[in-house]
């Protein structure tokens, strides 16, 4: 295949950004692949380009916080101070962009948005009882799935509000970026599911009633369950299914509403990856996943890509190149020390009436010096930077194969490419540097 036919069309990202109807921008991918920086960039250039935008992040380090310049984020949007207003500075005072665009970031505590929930949808004793149980209290704190059921929840509040009119969501780290998809209908199915109601049975019949069918009819399960869970465990989980009773089908009901909100038209899914096999793997089953969700797929973002601007000299011959500059210098050593061997001719001592060597038309130096070991060579230096230079276009060589796989497999997906920067973001100029990036850097 031609590299014609594999290269992809464009991602024009200032476009999607600019574009009123998209009002949920989802970054998702596999970990490590900067999708954090990236939802941060774009939340940046939106803001400036006259969105009112908020950074949903679900990023355990601090690094997006002390990029925008926030001591701390936390479960509730913080303004962004900074954002460049039209005439070109920075406010300071606030998150005012251009055309009245603004920032805010935020960062997802699962837990407190669990709390919000009960607190929300339970009167204050029923919710007080929730939220001091303690199969509750982990549930919340660590449950496979409640993060990224969490992130949808969150996400649907904020849509819900509509102080915003751009919504940026970086997606949880996790094992498979497919979590994203599947945790929430897992953990919705789980709180919905039989088991639950297996649980919730008795407190249903209530009292006397409820106990004697407990003691009577579900002796041997509870036995079972008992001795797998332990006596207070399960006590303890009888005690919050009974409690969030009449919360149960609200979790489910959330969940699918949040899910059809990203497949409505105004959402747009950008995947990011890496230009590394791994990366562009699970990439590509994402894209496979979100067509068959029928979800709007607006692109690729590939990361940390890496180029020369000397990209016409070949891996090839920047290598045979540094081999001849190499032996070449070998040649003049050996030359040098023959030349070096035995006392000085006497003809040669007599040419020069002080003693000194021959000028340098006669191959010596005037003043009797030799040359010093220690001074590098000019030629094997520049036969290092040729090696190094060898090195990179083997990587943006294999670079570009990874691609070209992925693009040959899915030629409609737009892809922008970002230029590896030298070193970590660090604040809002190092965001806008990659949302310049994001919006200049196309495949070749």
């Amino acid at each position: 295949m031609s590299s014609a036919l594999r290269t992809p069309p464009p991602l024009d990202v200032d476009a999607l950004l600019d574009d009123r109807g998209t009002r949920i921008i989802v970054c998702c991918g596999a970990g490590g692949v900067g999708k954090t920086t990236t939802a941060a960039a774009l939340g940046v250039r939106a803001a400036e380009r006259g969105r009112r935008v908020v950074v949903l992040t679900i990023d355990p380090a601090r690094r997006l916080a002390q990029s925008m310049g926030i001591d701390l984020l936390d479960n509730t949007p913080r303004p962004v101070a900074g954002i460049r207003t039209d005439d070109g500075a920075a406010g300071d005072d606030g998150p005012a962009g251009a055309g009245g665009g603004e920032l805010h970031a935020m960062m997802l505590d699962m837990k407190r948005t669990f709390d919000e929930i009960v607190e929300a949808h339970a009167d204050g004793e029923r919710a007080r009882a929730i939220l001091d149980n303690p199969f509750y209290q982990s549930l919340s704190a660590g449950f496979a799935g409640t993060q990224e059921y969490m992130a949808m929840e969150k996400l649907g509040q904020l849509r819900a509000r509509d102080d915003w009119d751009l919504i940026v969501v970086d997606t949880p780290p996790s094992r498979s970026a497919l979590d994203f998809l599947d945790a929430p209908k897992r953990l919705g199915s789980f709180l919905d599911g039989k088991f639950i109601r297996v649980l919730m049975a008795p407190a249903k019949v209530g009292g006397r009633a409820g106990m004697k069918f407990l003691n009577v009819g579900m002796s041997m399960m509870t036995g079972t369950l008992s001795k797998l869970m332990g006596g207070q465990l399960l006590k303890d989980v009888q005690t919050f299914v009974a409690a969030m009773d009449t919360m149960f089908g609200g979790f489910r009901t959330r969940a699918d509403a949040t899910y059809r909100l990203l497949q409505a038209p105004g959402t747009a899914f950008l995947v990011v990856a890496a230009p590394e096999p791994d990366a562009l793997r699970e990439a590509a089953y994402f894209v496979e996943r979100l067509a068959a969700e029928q979800m709007p797929l607006a692109g690729l973002v590939l990361n940390r890509v890496h180029g020369s601007g000397a990209g016409q000299l070949s891996a090839e011959r920047a290598l045979a190149a540094a081999e001849n500059l190499e032996e070449s210098g070998i040649v003049d050593q050996e030359s040098g020390k023959a030349g070096a061997r035995g006392p000085a001719d006497p003809a040669d001592r007599a040419d020069s009436p002080d003693g000194d060597s021959p000028s340098p038309d006669g191959g010596r130096s005037t003043d009797g010096a030799v040359p010093d070991p220690d001074v590098p060579d000019v030629e094997l230096i520049t036969a290092g930077l040729l090696r190094l230079h060898a090195e990179r276009m083997q990587v943006i060589a294999r670079e570009r194969h990874t691609r070209d796989r992925f693009t040959s497999l899915h030629p409609e997906v737009p892809v922008a490419e970002v230029a590896a920067l030298p070193g970590d973001v660090h604040d809002l100029a190092g965001l806008r540097a990659i949302g310049e990036r994001l919006t200049t850097g196309q495949p070749d």
